[in-house]
């Protein structure tokens, strides 16, 4: 029994250190592959894919991003303890219906480099640890450039880069605001709204975007980030 404790708990210093490590180096070199990327491989959906660096994405998807997904990403510290707080209690009233999340762009990160798709406390767990070791680790300028290199923008495409090219045909750092806004709405389900031709919910929930985008665009600490 001894040696079954020394074996589990040199395993598990190992992986700890391992992990550690990976997560280190990510904040300067991009992921081989993710989970969720692998998958998309494996089930015959393809892979297209191109990491580019923050200062080839232009302001309009950073700003994009940031009105659809998480208004407050420049401020908070990895989690939005109000949006929590309402999704509990809107979960709690709709037992049994649709959930509703209120992941951070930092959360969403930690999920798509690290994890799997799907909804469980053990994997829920592994995000808050993630989310906290990237929060303190890589910064919000290097989450928002690994949110928009990795995040799946339809079916088999990744990163803002690969979704440019296949849905409009020319590179990201040509983005016009409108065409950003398009790419936002669909991050929350890739596979069921189209970016092009846009449906008439992604063409006016891209309305409602440009309008958060001139909102929070004068906010200081966003003006900073995606400068």
């Amino acid at each position: 029994m001894k040696k079954i404790r020394r074996f589990i708990k040199r395993t598990f210093i190992t992986l700890f250190i391992a992990q550690l490590v990976y997560i280190v180096a990510l904040k300067w070199v991009n992921p081989p592959i993710t989970i969720t990327q692998f998958n998309s491989w494996l089930s015959g959906e393809g892979l297209e894919r191109d990491y580019i660096l923050y200062d080839e994405m232009p302001k309009s998807i950073k700003l994009a991003v940031i009105a659809s997904e998480d208004q407050l990403f420049a401020a908070h510290n990895g989690f939005d303890k109000k949006s929590i707080e309402k999704a509990l209690d809107y979960n709690r009233k709709k037992e049994g219906k649709k959930v509703r999340g209120a992941s951070t762009i930092s959360q969403q990160v930690a999920k798509n480099v690290f994890l799997w798709q799907g909804r469980s406390w053990f994997r829920k767990g592994l995000e808050t640890y993630f989310t906290f070791m990237i929060e303190t680790i890589w910064g919000k300028e290097r989450i928002l450039e690994m949110y928009l290199n990795v995040a799946e923008m339809g079916p088999g495409v990744y990163g803002v880069e690969a979704a440019s090219q296949r849905y409009f045909n020319k590179s990201a750092s040509r983005l016009s605001r409108s065409e950003a806004a398009r790419i936002a709405v669909v991050l929350p389900n890739p596979k069921k709204y189209k970016i092009n031709p846009p449906g008439n919910y992604v063409s006016s929930r891209a309305e409602w975007v440009l309008r958060q985008m001139r909102n929070i665009e004068g906010d200081v600490k966003v003006k900073e980030l995606v400068k």
